[in-house]
């Protein structure tokens, strides 16, 4: 995998995210991708008609696959936002992503000067077993020479193959070149992205998306930190834009107890179907506060819904993507995918939190980047039909129609809209310097005993600042970091950034939250 950019609130990563909604959002987990069958009626129609006529009867040669995908997408785009045609070229990835895994060797890593070094390896994965670490330079991987690689893509395809099956790397490690044959194995994909607790009784889970396994890598997060003495939960589903709609359900599971509702779908050929409560859930009491932001769609709106519906929990952020489409995955005949829109999905209350999408899909898609180049810091609904409203057992108000709306509002830190820090993103400049600069300083770092005391005690000074300056300038990014409020974000994110190749995932949501609003916001809502 190559390494994961900066998690910075720019319009670049709003539009990914509109984007990647697009794609997410599965109804059950026996719906994964390869599980049902697409099978037409007998007889032709006149697109099959057309088609027949052009391959039979047309001037030049015409490539059909291409003529029908393209007619396929024509008819898809018809339909709502949500509903896609799925080549089978991309097939493979998303299934992976959804299963939460593939095969490989377990590494992460990323091309600094036409040089590929080994960000990080998977512990107990098939590279780590081999002896890889971080900061190895791969020079081969088989017969194929990896320097001077410019495409990341090309290393991916070498190192992916069967579990099982063996690729030879050869690597640079501390001046000396060496082989090692590397077993393929299965790589988990994590949902789980951190999980931590904040003090003695303030626990921390951040879920990335809800693919096959999700659920059990919460639960043993959740029972983890029960066990540390945890009393008050926030969930952090920032940028999370959905995915298996039963793994977010299994969750809510372990917050609500009886056999609440808690969700249900309808459409015009999908009967009605109700999701309730159906065990005694492991969080049922505790205070609970849940992180969202414009990221936030599908399986996380239904868990921010219910809950909200529930009076179990307070919403923390800004309003969510609003995405309340519920689809099933066909397989075609020739391995390609038709993913559908079926049903619409309502929080318990009732509320469908689905945006309009009636003016059309670039309207539809600029939506929340426009929320992002407005700053709307109060969440507003602006736009939207909010519907009729919904009183909620202690009496709050809700509305459909548009995300879910927080009960407590962050708005986006202005300081993210600093040309200089988008320059920076753009290239990825602060990931690869924390990368040189973890290089250089290794052993310092790695002095102290884990990432929460690097969190407390490390400081990143004015001089790796001019550092980092020093280091775009010469990538001739132009970087003018004046303002304090700049300063301290930088210096924040290369420690965090640090803190992930010393440890690992959690230990950069350790060092990044320390200073983050919504944080901030949410231990304040358990006070009160």
């Amino acid at each position: 995998m190559s390494n994961r950019k900066i998690n910075v609130a720019t319009p670049i990563l709003f539009s990914i995210a509109v984007v990647l909604g697009m794609f997410i959002g599965y109804k059950l987990r026996s719906n994964m991708p390869m599980a049902k069958s697409f099978l037409t009626s007998p007889g032709n129609n006149t697109l099959n008609e057309v088609m027949q006529l052009i391959k039979q009867r047309y001037v030049d040669k015409v490539n059909l696959d291409a003529a029908s995908s393209s007619a396929i997408n024509g008819l898809v785009n018809t339909l709502d936002p949500h509903s896609v045609f799925i080549p089978t070229t991309e097939l493979m990835d998303i299934t992976e992503d959804l299963e939460g895994k593939f095969q490989g060797i377990g590494i992460e890593f990323n091309i600094f000067n036409d040089t590929v070094h080994v960000l990080s390896v998977l512990e107990n994965g098939p590279a780590k077993k081999a002896g890889l670490t971080v900061g190895d330079r791969i020079l081969a991987v088989n017969d194929s020479n990896a320097t001077g690689l410019k495409d990341s893509e090309q290393l991916k395809k070498w190192v992916k193959g069967p579990a099982g099956s063996s690729v030879v790397i050869r690597l640079m490690h501390e001046g000396k070149i060496f082989e090692k044959s590397v077993v393929r194995g299965s790589i988990p994909i994590t949902s789980l992205d951190a999980s931590y607790m904040i003090d003695k009784d303030k626990g921390y889970i951040r879920l990335n998306r809800f693919s096959s396994n999700t659920y059990k890598e919460f639960l043993e997060a959740l029972e983890k930190l029960k066990a540390l003495g945890m009393k008050s939960l926030v969930l952090d589903l920032r940028d999370n834009g959905g995915g298996i709609l039963e793994e977010a359900i299994d969750i809510i599971d372990e917050f609500i107890g009886g056999e609440k509702l808690i969700v249900y779908t309808e459409g015009l050929n999908s009967p009605k179907k109700e999701y309730k409560a159906k065990r005694s859930g492991l969080f049922e009491s505790g205070d609970l506060v849940i992180l969202m932001n414009e990221g936030s769609a599908s399986a996380s709106e239904v868990i921010a819904g219910a809950l909200q519906d529930h009076d179990r929990a307070t919403i923390v952020g800004r309003r969510s993507f609003g995405k309340g489409l519920v689809q099933e995955q066909y397989v075609l005949s020739d391995g390609s995918a038709l993913r559908l829109t079926i049903a619409r999905y309502y929080t318990p209350l009732g509320r469908s939190i689905q945006k309009p999408y009636n003016e059309g899909h670039a309207k539809y898609n600029m939506e929340v980047m426009n929320r992002v180049h407005n700053n709307d810091s109060i969440a507003s609904n602006a736009g939207v039909n909010l519907g009729k409203p919904f009183k909620t057992a202690k009496g709050k108000v809700l509305y459909g129609g548009g995300g879910i709306t927080p009960d407590a509002i962050v708005g986006i830190d202005p300081v993210l809209f600093d040309t200089s820090l988008n320059s920076l993103y753009k290239k990825n400049a602060i990931g690869n310097f924390a990368y040189r600069y973890f290089m250089a300083n290794n052993s310092k770092i790695k002095a102290f005993k884990d990432a929460e005391a690097f969190a407390n005690g490390f400081a990143i000074d004015e001089n790796v600042i001019s550092q980092l300056i020093d280091f775009a300038q010469k990538q001739a990014i132009p970087v003018k970091l004046s303002s304090p409020a700049a300063i301290n974000w930088t210096k924040n994110r290369i420690k965090a950034m640090v803190a992930r190749i010393a440890w690992n995932e959690t230990a950069y949501f350790q060092v990044l939250n320390k200073n983050d609003n919504a944080m901030l916001k949410a231990v304040e809502a358990f006070r009160k």
